[in-house]
């Protein structure tokens, strides 16, 4: 069994809760009440995936973050 590791954004999500989106996955998304819920869905997302992406003989992506993205608010003046 091989382990796969992807970059994954968390979001809060407009209505409540969160939302995930794996960007190496053909921006794979899911959702959660929690971050512990969002975190736990994304696995079972990205399990899936990769065993649908095995199952048919396609290539599996590589992450393509080579460092953790940074994240920060930039305020601009118009």
């Amino acid at each position: 069994m091989k382990e796969y590791e992807y970059t994954v954004i968390i979001e809060p999500a407009e209505e409540g809760g969160y939302i995930a989106r794996v960007p190496a996955l053909d921006d794979l998304t899911t959702e959660g009440d929690t971050l512990e819920e969002v975190r736990y869905m994304a696995k079972d997302a990205m399990k899936c995936y990769i065993e649908t992406l095995k199952a048919e003989k396609l290539p599996i992506p590589q992450d393509f973050f080579k460092e953790q993205p940074q994240i920060q608010r930039l305020a601009v003046s118009v």
